[in-house]
């Protein structure tokens, strides 16, 4: 069965690349893995892999032609005297109504506390390739930090559920692994994904009695369906928030819709007094515990410091903060400090900005468990547990969804058992 070659997206919002030169002629036998030519980008200049073996057949593009990511411009047949050519249509959104492939489906990653959406920069690898669960799938961006995402299971990627520079909702799916190589990829934009969603049959609803004419129903506020019931916030509207005592929570009552942002505070300070503004500690709390069995953070500390990162709060901040706040406080009995938070060790530095996450450090303490209930801001506590270390999350629901606070601890822990693996 011939496979077609398509132009590959190398960059991360690259919508379509340049082909310098083919490395192999037409009719040349072709082996899997064999540079089959070199395309240029707005970046670099790459060779690109053959992805079967075979030979090359149906070459529709020249040297010098642009040529859309996606766009068929050549085969790989079984035999040399394939004349047919590959169709010269570039790849574009297939049309709402056709049914996706089933399989497993990605979904945008909460990567920061008070994320609500991220924007795709783009796919890291190409539609219908194989991938594994470690193999990096896509780069997201948020407004605290640009992470790669990797795809988390095997399968072939047979759907694309978004494209680069598009803005997708936490939770919203962004493409579709299967079992088996996709005989026909498809590729799609958000908007598009979702009219395919809005355009699913919908549910019969129930014959309405007879009654007296209603009032328009009131829209649900778009508040109160932030998921895990959390407030959407930005970090610097939190801080302004806490620090001049005004309750968030009185604009969700209120239906102001989300996420809020400096300039939703002069609604709430216009709003009638009519609520206790909030003290700040929640009534309920969510409090969950990890346990790293070999922590290897003097090892990463030692590093750190031979890297010229003399601050160890600051090395520590960094490791911990990168990629989930913008802040982070670390805390010892009778000490605090604020630390920016940068995706170089190097850059992190103190600040007086006010923290989004506070690590209580303990090791060095005779404290053994800590259960102190929600703060402010959501707590990790570092405690001694033997040779390693137990980590104990504080949060209030309103501010960790019960996935975005399993996750974080997750990730923590993950850092300090294996520090450099995730810096390098």
């Amino acid at each position: 069965m011939p496979h077609d070659v398509t132009m590959p997206q190398l960059g991360m919002a690259q919508d379509a690349g340049k082909i310098v030169a083919w490395l192999k002629a037409p009719g040349d036998a072709v082996a899997k893995g064999d540079a089959l030519f070199e395309v240029e980008t707005d970046k670099a200049t790459m060779e690109v892999e053959a992805q079967a073996a075979g030979y090359l057949t149906g070459v529709v593009a020249s040297e010098g032609d642009d040529v859309p990511v996606g766009q068929v411009i050549a085969r790989i047949s079984e035999t040399a005297k394939d004349d047919t050519p590959a169709p010269a249509t570039s790849r574009t959104p297939e049309p709402a109504s056709d049914a996706l492939p089933e399989g497993k489906q990605i979904t945008m990653p909460q990567l920061g506390m008070a994320q609500d959406s991220g924007q795709m920069v783009g796919w890291l690898v190409e539609l219908g390739a194989q991938v594994g669960p470690d193999d990096l799938l896509f780069e997201v961006e948020t407004d605290k930090a640009t992470m790669e995402v990797p795809a988390g299971a095997r399968g072939y990627l047979a759907a694309t559920l978004a494209q680069a520079g598009e803005d997708v909702a936490v939770g919203a799916p962004v493409a579709i692994l299967t079992a088996e190589a996709p005989a026909n990829p498809v590729a799609r934009s958000a908007d598009d994904a979702a009219k395919a969603q809005a355009l699913a049959p919908a549910q019969p609803e129930p014959e309405a009695a007879p009654a007296k004419p209603a009032e328009a129903p009131k829209p649900a506020p778009k508040a109160l369906l932030a998921e895990g019931g959390r407030i959407l916030a930005s970090p610097k509207a939190r801080r302004l928030a806490l620090e001049q005592g005004l309750d968030l929570s009185r604009l969700v009552k209120a239906g102001h819709p989300q996420p809020y942002h400096v300039s939703d505070l002069e609604v709430l300070r216009a709003m009638p007094e009519g609520q206790t503004p909030s003290t700040g500690t929640a009534q309920a709390s969510r409090r969950l515990t990890a346990r790293v069995k070999r922590p290897e953070l003097e090892a990463f500390l030692n590093w750190a410091q031979g890297q010229g990162v003399d601050d160890t709060d600051a090395a520590l901040a960094g490791l911990l903060g990168q990629g989930h706040v913008q802040t982070l406080a670390i805390e010892r009995i009778g000490h605090a400090r604020s630390f920016a938070i940068s995706r170089r060790l190097s850059q992190v530095a103190a600040t007086e900005d006010m923290p989004e996450l506070i690590l209580r450090d303990l090791r060095g303490s005779f404290v053994q468990n800590v259960e102190l209930g929600a703060e402010d801001i959501p707590v990790l506590t570092l405690l001694p547990k033997g040779k390693g270390l137990t980590l104990v999350l504080e949060c209030a629901p309103e501010q960790l969804s019960a996935e975005a606070a399993i996750a974080l601890l997750n990730t923590v822990a993950g850092r300090l058992e294996q520090p450099l693996r995730h810096l390098l």
